[in-house]
């Protein structure tokens, strides 16, 4: 079962080499390594360069933003199941195994698998876990639906039943491929091992909330996507509906509803 691996690489040269080494590093011999770089300047793409054999193909050339950067790299991925990590995110060891498995047990029945990780630091330091929940359109419309992206893999097949990234989509391309994908038809299975990384820290996308410049736009790409799911604007009972869905992501997942406990109370709940 070949995994075709897109990343997209733009100016992370201090992260980028961690990120490579996780794919490199999977101890799975069927991959197909592909990134994406539209114009580096930090160093990005003389590691690249160095690790030049390990890449099945490398896009040296503009793009109109991620989204269309990961447009590109998936065209020349030809595996059987799909995933992407960004230049500053990383694969947990054995995660590629881990998935293999469970397609392989579950290909009749499931086309996206998608599992828990950790939000680690700028010197790789976990900060915390990170978990998954139930995954539906409606929960997601409502802001109650978490699925991990360096967690998540998918069928070819599925993929392309899809139009792939939406490129006008420039904060949160991952949702909008993830509502695609269930439109079309896939079927979603969380798993409860701990697959992948994000990182945070100053300037990552993520990493500084609402005095990030992306911020206002993300709102509006949100509230996009969730019109698109429901079909109309926000209503006044979508908060308690997003607090029912919280409510049962708790009783859904007792690893989740442990640790958030054992943080309140200072102690280990695993």
């Amino acid at each position: 079962m070949k995994i075709s691996i897109v990343t997209i690489s733009f100016n992370q040269a201090r992260f980028l080499e961690a990120c490579i080494q996780s794919v490199l590093n999977q101890n799975y011999g069927d991959i197909e390594y592909i990134i994406v770089d539209p114009g580096s300047s930090d160093g990005s793409r003389e590691i690249i360069k160095r690790h030049s054999d390990s890449f099945s193909h490398i896009l040296f050339e503009k793009d109109e933003g991620p989204a269309d950067g990961l447009n590109k790299g998936f065209s020349y991925a030809t595996g059987d199941i799909f995933c992407y990590i960004n230049s500053d995110d990383i694969f947990l060891p054995g995660a590629f195994q881990t998935v293999a498995n469970y397609f392989s047990r579950l290909s009749k029945k499931v086309d996206v698998i998608y599992g828990n990780g950790l939000y680690i630091n700028a010197t790789n330091e976990v900060v915390e876990k990170m978990f998954s929940s139930y995954f539906s359109l409606r929960r997601l419309a409502l802001g109650a639906c978490s699925v991990i992206q360096q967690a998540t893999f998918f069928k070819q097949e599925s993929f392309h039943k899809t139009n792939g990234f939406s490129v006008d989509n420039r904060t949160c391309w991952d949702r909008e491929l993830l509502v695609d994908l269930a439109i079309a038809g896939a079927r979603f299975k969380h798993v409860p091992e701990s697959l992948g990384c994000f990182r945070i820290y100053n300037e990552s996308s993520s990493g500084s909330g609402i005095s990030n410049p992306k911020y206002y736009q993300y709102l509006i790409d949100s509230r996009r996507i969730s019109d698109r799911i429901l079909g109309r604007p926000p209503a006044m009972y979508d908060p308690l509906m997003k607090g029912i869905y919280h409510l049962d992501k708790y009783l859904r997942h007792p690893m989740t509803t442990s640790y958030k406990l054992g943080k309140l109370f200072g102690i280990n709940l695993g």
